[in-house]
């Protein structure tokens, strides 16, 4: 038998110590939420046009990764990450049209923005691969 994982906890009060670390706030768990959603955003940006459907999707697949966290009890479900993680995609959605008016005069705006989104999509799982790793081998 394999084990997935042993944490189910679910915290509904937004910013309640969901990233206290023996007494003191880590904010690399929350910074790290944001980022990591930010390639979602410029995705979504890419691929949908009406605003509140963008909205609802990042919004949606933050609740179906802290849902799928607490069934497999692989970490704690907190609404701050859901919050984050929306901060995150909203990010990327205000990046895409920063960069989509920077190169309005380009030639092919499209195909620069979809470079930029793979770029960081790429960062954000190495980034991810790194903070899981350097967890794993703390004793």
């Amino acid at each position: 038998m394999i084990q997935i994982g042993s944490q189910r906890s679910i915290n509904l009060m937004p910013f309640a110590a969901s990233a206290e670390v023996s007494g003191h706030i880590d904010w690399l768990e929350p910074l790290l939420n944001v980022l990591i959603f930010i390639p979602l955003g410029v995705y979504a940006a890419i691929l949908f046009k009406p605003l509140r459907l963008k909205l609802k999707l990042i919004m949606a697949i933050s609740v179906f990764c802290e849902m799928i966290q607490f069934i497999f009890g692989i970490g704690a479900t907190d609404i701050t990450d859901v919050i984050d993680n929306t901060l995150g995609g909203i990010i990327g959605l205000l990046l895409y049209q920063i960069v989509k008016l920077g190169l309005k005069k380009s030639i092919k705006p499209q195909k620069v923005i979809n470079q930029i989104a793979v770029v960081s999509t790429i960062l954000c799982v190495t980034l991810l691969v790194l903070v899981k790793l350097s967890r794993h081998l703390r004793v």
